[in-house]
């Protein structure tokens, strides 16, 4: 279920040292037993980091039943064929690792990490969990009733409400971002069967695009000989789909209330369909600007709504959901029922200021290297590189734009930031969402 996917494993981050040289030529990229393997090696010693996907989410699950993909999921790490989720467990408890799936959107990702000389034993574990889930009646019952009870208490979070209503306003029914109500995907998790679950895998999980990225304290001939041993013989799975743009709608009501009793705060959203997606010419100077008016404390609107006047604890504004289709752009924040009206007030007025006259040359040159460095700083531990190569294949990007990424940053001038606001966002038209005990709603 969007929005409420099943959690990763946490993991603390590994500083590494600096790599000498840039992460293109670090990386070691090939194609081994139909998989595709990009392995780093680092200054970290000893630890393995790993991440992967494959295109398997929910925008994938059959149209009869919404549920599937988010279940298949969560079955993943509930045992295989060949031994129970409790074996499994203990092996990686044994040895001081952890092994973990979520479901998004469109991929399905896992995450690792284990000692240099656990290798073997991970890729083991992983490849198995991925080819043969178990699919017991008796955890799948028990993972509906799991499901079921997180979207049942998420149902009392003013910020879940909100979020699920601005996707399912903006986006059409068929796009992958679009967000079904709860109600809905409940009655989908009712009716699903161990069967329904059992053909989405045969026909969804395999190597067809399946990507697995390590880094660390790798051995990478000794990865490659374990991946090649553990995933021999797996064929299928599904080539992600270009999704073809789609247009905003205009049929939706676009200030809506969802009134909620008793809550300390009402939550909003404020914003549009984007049109754009991360690798569109006009994303980057989008994110400089909307960094610019609600990134942080650094950001406008923090300054101004929550510092100066007091209005609010949390505001922000943020581009995202567009890694592989088309996604949208929203200010998110949070007021107490009687501060809403004003503090919805100043929130316009800052957002009209920025839409009209725009960012400064200053404010863009000092996010260009705010968020140089926040990206650079990312690079230095195993959890951040693994999931930024990542990204890059998700982006269809060749490993050389992470090395780029600074200098692209830099390249974006004052001009283009400017353009970019008035290009493709449309304050007047935008759709205000507001979950909570709203004053108005409450008689």
């Amino acid at each position: 279920m969007k929005r409420l996917h099943l959690p990763l494993l946490a993991s603390c981050l590994l500083l590494i040292a600096p790599l000498h040289a840039g992460v293109a030529d670090q990386a070691v990229r090939t194609r081994v037993a139909s998989v595709d393997v990009i392995a780093c090696k680092t200054g970290v010693q000893d630890v393995v980091t790993f991440r992967g996907s494959l295109p398997a989410g929910d925008s994938f699950a059959p149209k009869d039943n919404l549920a599937v993909a988010s279940l298949v999921g969560g079955m993943l790490d509930k045992g295989t064929t060949t031994q129970d989720k409790f074996a499994i467990a203990q092996k990686l408890d044994a040895v001081g690792a952890g092994l973990s799936f979520s479901v998004g959107d469109t991929m399905v990702v896992f995450n690792g990490k284990c000692l240099r000389k656990d290798v073997p034993l991970v890729v083991g574990l992983l490849a198995e969990q991925l080819r043969s889930p178990a699919f017991s009646e008796e955890e799948f019952s028990k993972l509906k009733k799991q499901i079921a009870g997180r979207l049942q208490r998420a149902l009392e979070q003013t910020g879940y409400r909100a979020g699920q209503a601005f996707a399912a306003t903006i986006y059409p029914p068929d796009h992958p971002n679009y967000e079904p109500s709860t109600e809905t995907f409940l009655a989908a998790l009712e009716t699903a069967t161990v069967a329904d679950l059992r053909a989405f895998h045969q026909k969804h999980y395999g190597p067809a695009e399946l990507t697995l990225v390590a880094v660390g304290d790798v051995d990478i001939d000794g990865l490659k000989t374990e991946i090649e041993k553990s995933f021999a013989g797996w064929n299928g799975g599904v080539k992600r789909p270009d999704y073809p743009r789609t247009t905003a709608r205009t049929d939706a009501d676009r200030d809506q209330t969802i009134f909620m009793a008793d809550k300390p705060n009402i939550s909003v959203i404020l914003g549009q369909a984007s049109g754009l997606r991360y690798t569109d010419p006009d994303a980057l100077p989008l994110r400089i600007a909307t960094t610019i008016l609600g990134s942080g404390f650094t950001g406008r609107l923090m300054a101004t709504v929550r510092d100066q006047e007091g209005l609010t604890y949390g505001i922000g504004a943020r581009i995202g959901n567009d890694t592989f289709t088309d996604g949208d752009w929203r200010i998110v924040a949070n007021f107490a029922p009687n501060l809403l009206e004003q503090g919805l007030a100043s929130t316009r007025r800052e957002l009209k200021s920025w839409y009209e006259q725009g960012v400064t040359a200053a404010e863009v040159e000092r996010t260009k290297t705010n968020l140089a460095g926040s990206f650079q700083v990312g690079l230095a531990t195993t959890d951040g590189l693994a999931g930024t190569i990542l990204s890059a294949v998700h982006y269809g990007y060749p490993l050389t734009w992470i090395d780029e990424y600074p200098q692209r940053l830099n390249a974006v001038t004052l001009e283009q930031v400017n353009s970019a606001i008035k290009k493709h966002l449309t304050p007047d038209n935008f759709v205000l969402i507001k979950a909570g005990t709203v004053p108005t709603a409450a008689n």
